[in-house]
This record gives C-alpha cells, sequence and structure tokens, in this order.
C-alpha cells in the first residue's frame, strides 16, 4: 500500500497539481490586496462610503440595531448586505484577473505562437507528385483524372 501511495504522489500530474495549487494560493493573496487595496477604495468613494455589510433584514419580532446584536440574540436575520458585499468582491476580483492576468497572457501565447498557418492551395498528384490546385479534377502535368 506504501509503495502504491508513492508512485500516486510521485507522478507528474499530482506533483503540477500541487504546485499550480500552492501558486493558485499565493496569488489569490495578491489579487485579493489588488481589490482591497487598489481597486475598492476608488469604488468606495464612488458610492460614497455605503457599507453594504450592515445591510439586513430582522425576521423576529425583537428590533436590533445592527447584524451584531441581532446574532448576540441569536435572532434570525437576512443579511442582503454582506451577500452584496460578496458578489461585488466576485465581481470585481473577476474583472481583475481577466484584465490583468488571461488578457496579457492570452496576448503572450498569442505571439508565442506567431500567426497562423495559412491554409494549402495546392495537393500532390498521386501519380506524378507535382504540385497541383486542390480543386483540380485532372492533372495538368501528367493529364491523369484524380478521385474527389
Amino acid at each position: 500500500m506504501a509503495i502504491d501511495f508513492k508512485n500516486f504522489i510521485l507522478r507528474g500530474n499530482v506533483v503540477d497539481l500541487a504546485v499550480g495549487v500552492v501558486i493558485g494560493v499565493a496569488f489569490g493573496a495578491v489579487v485579493t490586496s489588488l481589490v482591497n487595496d487598489i481597486l475598492m477604495p476608488p469604488a468606495g468613494l464612488l458610492t460614497h462610503g455605503i457599507d453594504f455589510s450592515k445591510l439586513f433584514i430582522n425576521l423576529s419580532d425583537a428590533h436590533y440595531a445592527t447584524i451584531a446584536e441581532a446574532k448576540a440574540h441569536s435572532a434570525a436575520t437576512l443579511n442582503y448586505g454582506q451577500f452584496l458585499n460578496a458578489l461585488l468582491n466576485f465581481l470585481v476580483v473577476g474583472l481583475a484577473i481577466f484584465f490583468f492576468v488571461v488578457k496579457p497572457v492570452n496576448r503572450l501565447v498569442r505571439r508565442a505562437e506567431g500567426p497562423p498557418a495559412p491554409a494549402p492551395v495546392a495537393r500532390q498528384c498521386p501519380f506524378c507528385a507535382m504540385d497541383i490546385p486542390l480543386t483540380a479534377t485532372r492533372c495538368g502535368h501528367c493529364t491523369s483524372v484524380l478521385n474527389a
């Protein structure tokens, strides 16, 4: 059993996956910092400092001024403000990853690949091995009739 586990762990795919997870966690910290420290402050200015996390609907009979107070009394609340914060954070992270990672990487990959190969315009005659147009039905060199 130990040998099977060792063989499984030392596979290239598992090691690659582990490296990807570690890099993903580190990259997640960078993206979170980008969102929280760079992108969200201007967004806060645009929304005049509205704090969505404080918005909630109290589902109990008693009145509570804050979510913390309601939770302290184990009251049922619908915390739609925290959901809006999570949704906004997801959208901003998605946009940041798209514009700062996906687009530049795609651009680099396209440059590395070079221009696409042109479509072939000729084929080889099976009888005389000369190049002929793709749509030819008879070879212009040996006059052989070509199958479609």
